[in-house]
């Protein structure tokens, strides 16, 4: 008990050190969106600048799919694992678990591939669509 009354005092110690106000009411409310965003970039150009890049989009997406895809068949391994284990030798269950495990094995095996693929198209997509560089009279770069 007199370790829960110490960790609540220090958690509202910590709390209470903590300005009522953050910093950012600071910040001019009528700041304009291109200052905000210049200097961003590494060269120092405006960030929000231009439409954004198709194929960053794409990558985005197709990572977050295969992230939650990756995440559902871990989840079903997972499941699987459990049924196997809770099968108690009946042949049908066990069955069933060897089954949800190996489908989510071959789903896994999928989404791996399908971003080795992908992830190569786009890259092949950006190597073509990348101007070659400037050559002078002599013939060099």
């Amino acid at each position: 008990m007199k370790k829960i009354l110490l960790t609540v005092m220090a958690a509202v110690t910590l709390f209470a050190a903590v300005p009522a106000t953050p910093t950012l009411a600071l910040i001019d409310a009528a700041a304009s969106k291109t200052e905000a965003c210049t200097g961003i970039n590494p060269d120092g150009t405006n960030a929000c600048a231009g439409a954004a890049d198709p194929s960053k989009l794409v990558k985005v997406i197709i990572n977050i799919l295969s992230f939650i895809v990756g995440m559902l068949a871990v989840l079903f391994l997972i499941i699987g694992g459990f049924r196997y284990i809770t099968s108690n030798g009946d042949s049908n269950r066990t069955g069933q678990a060897k089954s949800t495990i190996i489908y989510a094995l071959i789903g896994l095996f999928i989404v791996a591939i399908a971003q080795l693929i992908v992830n190569f198209v786009l890259t092949q997509a950006d190597i073509a669509s990348t101007p070659p560089p400037a050559t002078n009279q002599s013939g060099t770069p």
